[in-house]
């Protein structure tokens, strides 16, 4: 099956992936990972969104969208480590001094997982960096070993997916997901 990823320039489409049902609800957006605790914190329902709007406003789009036809069915959130919270982590470690760009949040729409979607959203996010200069790209997935993931905390990914898009495990962490450890997984653009 063949999905078209496209960098994340329509807010309409990212809202329609990560907003809530209720507009007064305060959902992630995506942004437990983009700012840091105390911003988290301070952004509560529509304010989530509207800061998204905000980071779609900037020369590089936060993330990458799949769409099956016209249907917006994906999201991956893709950027510099060096812009994130990550840039400071004490349970994601650098591997290195290289400049990479993360990808670290997934998303599917109910209705259209199983399908490989994941998969595209992440040779997406790949490509998506190579075009923004990245030399390397890392994802902190879950090392499930094969293991079910709850879907609530499957949106960091699986060593698997990684793998299959040609990522090598570069360090482990102590960070912990869903109750597996996660991993940095790296990709040399």
């Amino acid at each position: 099956m063949s999905f078209a990823v496209r960098p994340a320039t329509s807010f309409a489409d990212v809202a329609t992936i990560l907003g809530p049902k209720k507009p007064t609800a305060s959902v992630c957006w995506c942004l437990s990972h983009r700012v840091d605790a105390k911003t988290n914190r301070s952004l509560a329902g529509p304010a989530r969104g509207e800061y998204v709007r905000e980071l779609m406003r900037r020369p590089v789009p936060p993330g990458v969208l799949a769409y099956d036809g016209v249907d917006v069915v994906g999201w991956a959130a893709v950027a510099p480590r060096a812009d994130l919270p990550f840039a400071r982590s004490r349970k994601i470690p650098h591997v290195d001094d290289l400049p990479v760009w993360s990808v670290w949040c997934f998303r599917v729409r109910a209705g259209h997982r199983g399908r490989g979607i994941a998969h595209a959203l992440l040779d997406g996010a790949v490509d998506f960096a190579r075009e923004h200069g990245a030399p390397a790209i890392e994802g902190y997935p879950v090392d499930n070993q094969g293991r079910k993931v709850d879907l609530t905390m499957a949106y960091v990914g699986t060593r698997g997916l990684f793998d299959a898009a040609g990522f090598t495990l570069a360090s482990r962490t102590d960070s912990v997901s869903g109750g597996f450890l996660r991993v940095i997984m790296r990709r040399t653009l």
